[in-house]
């Protein structure tokens, strides 16, 4: 106290005092976001609000983009970086948190769990009904291999390439699946080039282009098809027995599983997810997988699907072609199904017609693509009721774009 005392007044010693004060007020400055944001980053806050933005007002798939919105936000929140230019911040810095909680997106064990809650939700009854509409489940996977086949045009490496293809699918979970085997920055091709990490932008472009699907889907349908044709009333789906639906799970677990094994992961948790619903002796198991898991597991994807695409790793060229790439194969999806749709119909007795409609939810967005479909035959119609008959395809279609992710994974891996 009493040294202090006799310091007071010293020149010298005030000196270094605020020299210290100013160096503190500097360092703290050159830590804050302000001092190291970046055009990149404030444009991709934006991406972010946008997306909640766009669940809040408009309710497009809120549960996937307001996580995803508000991962997009906490990724971009810019750093200093200036002491080691190595350092890897946030969801990318080992150790961490998010680093941990991304280890599910990565690895991909994420999506299957999700599958088992998709499988614990869902009621095959209207495909175990109709089993005839499962091919346009399968049609509109066409928007895959269409997409795959332009991705390498545009010079991405085969597995880049299969990775871009499932978002035709429509299928988030997929999507992250696939691209976390064959699009995760570590693979090594047989000529030694490193594969990109894509995993951001494609499920970015998956999810994007899932809850735009009422705002995708409709002038597709329309082009495609007939006032005529948008008319057509189907006959009610027959009722399904309770063997019918315990019995549906496996032979199509066997099925699909023989078929591309290496969609296991996807198609077994989603079988299996089912089984226990329609069992009904695993009521809680089936509450669980179809509840707080699912809810779970979705919250942590999102925010750390979205907190993955920081602006440095985000804003490329790449990421552009990926969104451009998932229009197209979305839009080629949908055309798929309807197109076919139409051709089936053709054929179809006259007694038992089918509505071209229902065959754009052959696409895996669940059920969002269905009650695209049924809005459009009510506003054709006001009596033509089609969810039913188009969430046959529809659920088809999760059992399709699996089926095809684990095709290209057969050839790529």
């Amino acid at each position: 106290m009493e040294g202090d005392l006799l310091n007071f007044g010293n020149p010298v010693l005030d000196s270094e005092h605020n020299s210290s004060a100013v160096i503190g007020l500097k360092n703290f400055y050159e830590f804050t976001g302000f001092a190291n944001v970046t055009g990149g980053h404030l444009l991709m806050v934006l991406i972010g609000l946008l997306f909640i933005f766009l669940a809040i007002r408009y309710d497009y798939e809120p549960l996937l983009l307001i996580p995803i919105g508000t991962g997009i936000i906490i990724g971009n929140i810019p750093m200093f970086q200036a002491v080691d230019f190595n350092l890897k911040l946030g969801i990318y810095e080992p150790g961490s948190v998010m680093n941990i909680l991304y280890s599910g997106v990565v690895n991909g064990w994420y999506p299957p769990l999700i599958f088992l809650g998709i499988g614990a939700m869902t009621d095959f009854s209207s495909l175990i009904s109709n089993p005839r509409l499962m091919i346009l489940g399968a049609a509109a996977q066409v928007g895959i291999f269409a997409t795959f086949l332009g991705a390498l045009a545009l010079g991405f490496a085969p597995p880049e390439a299969g990775a871009i293809g499932i978002i035709g699918g429509a299928d988030g979970p997929t999507a992250i699946f696939l691209s976390s085997k064959l699009a995760n920055g570590m693979n090594v091709m047989a000529n030694g080039e490193t594969v990109k990490n894509l995993i951001g932008p494609i499920a970015i472009a998956a999810y994007s282009y899932m809850a735009l699907v009422p705002v995708i889907q409709p002038p597709i349908i329309n082009l495609l098809t007939t006032k005529k044709e948008r008319k057509i009333k189907m006959k009610p789906p027959r009722a399904v027995t309770r063997l019918e639906k315990i019995i549906f799970p496996l032979v199509g677990l066997l099925l699909t599983a023989y078929i591309s094994p290496t969609a296991l992961p996807l198609l077994g948790m989603l079988f299996f997810g089912n089984l226990l619903k329609e069992s009904t002796v695993t009521n809680r198991l089936a509450d669980t997988a179809s509840n707080a898991l699912i809810n779970t597991i979705t919250i942590l994807l999102g925010v750390t699907v979205g907190a993955s695409t920081q602006a440095d790793v985000f804003l490329t060229a790449d990421s552009i072609m990926i969104f451009g790439l998932g229009a197209a194969s979305f839009i080629v999806a949908t055309a798929g199904g309807v197109i076919f749709a139409k051709i089936m119909n053709w054929f179809s007795p006259k007694d038992r017609p089918i509505n071209p409609m229902i065959g754009a939810a052959g696409v895996s967005a669940v059920p969002d693509s269905a009650r695209v479909v049924q809005n459009m035959g009510l506003q054709n119609d006001p009596t033509n009721h089609l969810l039913m008959h188009a969430m046959a395809p529809n659920v088809s279609g999760v059992i399709g774009s699996a089926v095809g992710a684990g095709i290209l994974l057969s050839f790529l891996m």
